[in-house]
Order: structure tokens, then C-alpha cells, then sequence
């Protein structure tokens, strides 16, 4: 496999940023960087898909897909259309899907054989909630990479 530029989580700051060692790039050969970049990105929403801001027209999205040169192709999530949203048994079935959406392209490329994604709800000590996330990703290669989400912006990382 490739060795890719490495994105460092940061979850004090919530957010990924490179990391410098020697001089040079860190560098991963893992698919960790490609599920942050697959997630996190915010893909376009579609006309049809309600904004968390509804005073807002903006639909973001990557600039990229403007220019590619595949039909429909979408780099990103919609997770951030649920930015404002609880963590009802809708919305943790919307978290799933998206993430699936986001992940597809790993399966049609032959880098993945299988995605499994599970999302719960886990109640606090202070009586609120957040959403927990499992992704499992079966590699073409043989190898298993699992990520996890405490609360959906935390990551734990296990090859």
C-alpha cells in the first residue's frame, strides 16, 4: 500500500492538521487519513436536503467536485447537516448512512470488501447524551482497521 500524508487528529481543538517529524511529513500506509478526510470534508447537500441553519442558503461543499472528471462524484459527508440535531433513534440511524455514503467509494475502488458502521446513543452522568460510532473496515488486503467516535469527534484509532 501507499504511504500517505498522515492527518494527527487533534481532539482538544477538534480538528486534523499534518505533523512534521525530521524535516519531513509523517506519513501513514493505513486508512485512517482517508476515513478523517472521507468524514470530515463536508460534502455538498442536495437541493432537497434541509440545512441545520435554516436562515442559511449555504450548502457547502468541496470545490473539487466541480472539476472531476467522474459523473456524481462526491468527496466528503453530509454529517454536518446534523450539526444542531439530539441524538434521537433518527438521527442515529441518519449518522449511519451518511458515514456509509461517505465510505462507499472505498468499496467501489477495491480497497475495502466491507464496511461495517454501528452508532449509539450513550447517556451521561450529567443526563445528557452523545453519539458513540464504530466504523470496521474489512480490507481487500486482509487487514481490519477500526475506528472509533466517543462522541463523534473524538477519535480512537486501532489497526
Amino acid at each position: 500500500m501507499a504511504s500517505d500524508i498522515k492527518i494527527i487528529w487533534n481532539d482538544i481543538y477538534q480538528e486534523g492538521d499534518i505533523k512534521y517529524d525530521n524535516g519531513d511529513l509523517v506519513r501513514e500506509e493505513g486508512l485512517e487519513t482517508a476515513v478523517l478526510m472521507s468524514l470530515y470534508t463536508d460534502q455538498r447537500a442536495d437541493v432537497d436536503d434541509p440545512l441545520p441553519d435554516p436562515n442559511s442558503e449555504d450548502r457547502r461543499g468541496w470545490w473539487g467536485d466541480q472539476i472531476s472528471d467522474f459523473e456524481d462524484d462526491k468527496i466528503g459527508s453530509k454529517l454536518w447537516l446534523l450539526e444542531r440535531s439530539s441524538t434521537k433513534e433518527t438521527v442515529l440511524t441518519d449518522v449511519k448512512f451518511y458515514i456509509e455514503q461517505a465510505l462507499q467509494w472505498m468499496i467501489d475502488d477495491g480497497v475495502a470488501q466491507e464496511i461495517d458502521v454501528t452508532t449509539e446513543r450513550w447517556n451521561r452522568k450529567d443526563g445528557s447524551a452523545t453519539l458513540a460510532v464504530q466504523i470496521e473496515i474489512k480490507q481487500s488486503s486482509g487487514g481490519v482497521t477500526a475506528i472509533k467516535f466517543d462522541d463523534l469527534w473524538k477519535v480512537q484509532i486501532a489497526s
